[in-house]
């Protein structure tokens, strides 16, 4: 139906492990973002920063400084570019994750990012898709609920 190449944003903007936490909320904030991939030199996905991860700035006062590297999640849930949207639709809801990764390859070299947003607009951009479910109205109204 949808293809995760249609569907994802393929100008990512990310971070390296380097970069300073100060300057990865400062990208979140203004671009009004939720995350933002971590990525070595080769463009290779390697962590994610999220604003979840940033809260834990509360808890470690004197880490407020710090490098992305310290607060990224390293362990990053990733989808390969020729996997299933419906796989992906899956992971986000599941896991309550906002976005994910798109990967290529065995290098995992980052293409782009899937965001929850991305495909809600798309199903609402795409008005057959409403069209051709089996749960029209005239269906639906001869359904008996058992109480």
């Amino acid at each position: 139906m949808f293809k995760i190449e249609d569907l994802m944003t393929k100008d990512v903007i990310t971070v390296n492990k380097e970069t300073t936490i100060q300057e990865a909320i400062r990208i979140i904030v203004e671009n009004n973002i939720t995350g933002l991939p971590v990525v070595n030199k080769k463009t290779q996905l390697v962590g994610i920063i999220s604003e979840k991860d940033v809260l834990t700035l509360l808890y470690n006062v004197g880490s407020r400084a710090g490098k992305v590297e310290e607060f990224m999640t390293r362990k990053v849930v990733s989808f390969d570019i020729e996997d299933d949207v419906v796989d992906i639709c899956d992971c986000l809801v599941k896991h309550h994750f906002r976005r994910v990764p798109i990967v290529q390859g065995p290098k995992k070299k980052l293409v782009g990012i899937i965001t929850r947003k991305n495909i809600v607009q798309r199903i609402f951009e795409c008005q057959d898709f409403f069209r051709d479910t089996p749960h029209k109205k005239d269906e639906l109204t001869n359904v008996k609920i058992r109480v």
